[in-house]
């Protein structure tokens, strides 16, 4: 088991988080002033220094109850809230969007291409809040110097340990499934064509050298592909041309990248519009969005007003979720997220959100202190 594998989880899936909230929050047209908030405040604690310092130690990778602990207290760092059954349905889509991006990584340096084009697009996300842009490029710094030094077979053994990590994990996303590559079964489908690895020979010729190195024979055989020269290699710097596009944004626009990595997944197909459209489809794009617009607590002279988020249209279907047990024993399930809006239950839930509305006193420095807070909850842990 690798012990360099905490850090760059935790930064792929911290982007897929930034991801979804950053493209909701734009299509709802929240309020500047929140969605800037929302994000900066994540992002800051993030990648506050005494915490990314002590993630960045050599040890063991998390499991998957205390990976999802700290990633539910970094989405709390802001004014946004989740009820524990919609931070499942959220940490199942941060993972197996990470999953896919390991699972069909050419070769297993690339999982540092992969990491940067999250880090590359969470500097994007706060590029006006130059302090936060200077902590992600001080972080981006140490991944480079951490992880420079590291052979071929250290990033093998740090990709076999993430397939060990993700290898009982096949929720049905929708998203995957109607690109075509997820099967029904929830395991993702190896495609036999695209470009091979960088570094790498396109397979269909086997060549015969005789004792003194010379080569004698040619021979070629079916490869049951179709597969095509090697693209250049990304780079590995600060900044730069990464190349490969995942770790990008996926949701935006998701038919672009993926068919990317399916040719047969045709992106006017997916814009088509059926008679009888698939809902779930689009929720994935919609996760957080209904209700981010919709429950807008009402505005508290002196208190910060905060966004509370439920991805249930009732309050039984949520109590149902919870007691399923969350994500641990849902991983059977598609995500199945309620698409229609109902302005009726919305009304409803904005009236309990503004009587609920939490009134947490904040320090003189909050932002300063969230990341010790975190950091904190990791210990005792």
């Amino acid at each position: 088991m690798s012990v360099r594998t905490l850090p760059l989880v935790f930064i792929n899936l911290g982007g897929e988080m930034l991801y979804i909230l950053d493209q909701r929050l734009r299509a709802h047209n929240t309020s500047e002033d929140n969605s800037e908030k929302v994000l900066n405040d994540i992002v800051w604690t993030m990648f506050s220094k005494p915490f990314m310092d002590e993630l960045l130690k050599p040890q063991q990778l998390y499991s998957h109850r205390t990976l999802k602990t700290v990633l539910t207290r970094l989405a709390h760092s802001s004014i946004m809230r989740l009820n524990p059954a919609s931070m499942d349905r959220l940490y199942e889509l941060m993972i197996m969007a990470f999953k896919y991006q390991v699972f069909v990584c050419p070769r297993p340096k690339d999982l540092l291409l992969i990491s940067y084009n999250h880090i590359d697009a969470i500097r994007e996300l706060v590029k006006d809040t130059p302090a936060v842009v200077n902590q992600v490029d001080e972080t981006h710094r140490k991944i480079i110097e951490v992880y420079a030094s590291s052979s071929e077979g250290e990033f093998q053994l740090l990709r076999q340990t993430l397939l060990i990590f993700f290898q009982d994990m096949h929720v049905r996303v929708s998203l995957f499934l109607k690109s075509q590559v997820q099967n029904p079964n929830g395991r993702f489908a190896l495609l036999t064509s695209g470009p091979v690895p960088h570094r790498v020979d396109v397979p269909g010729l086997i060549r015969t050298f005789n004792s003194k190195g010379r080569e004698v024979r040619r021979s070629e055989f079916p490869t049951g592909g179709s597969y095509t020269s090697p693209i250049r290699e990304g780079s590995f710097e600060l900044h730069g041309d990464r190349v490969i596009r995942l770790g990008t944004n996926m949701y935006e626009p998701y038919t672009i990248f993926l068919s990317m990595y399916n040719p047969s997944c045709n992106a006017s197909t997916l814009l088509q519009t059926d008679d009888a459209p698939n809902l779930l489809a689009k929720e994935e794009l919609n996760l957080l969005a209904r209700l981010m617009g919709s429950m807008k607590a009402e505005n508290v002279p002196g208190v910060e007003t905060g966004f509370r988020i439920s991805l249930f249209t009732t309050d039984q279907e949520e109590e149902e979720a919870e007691a399923s047990g969350g994500a641990e024993e849902s991983l059977c399930g598609v995500i199945n997220i309620q698409a229609m809006q109902d302005e009726q239950a919305a009304t409803e839930l904005a009236r309990i959100a503004g009587q609920f509305a939490e009134r947490e006193e904040e320090s003189d420095n909050p932002s300063s202190s969230k990341g010790d807070d975190l950091l904190a909850m990791m210990d005792d842990l």
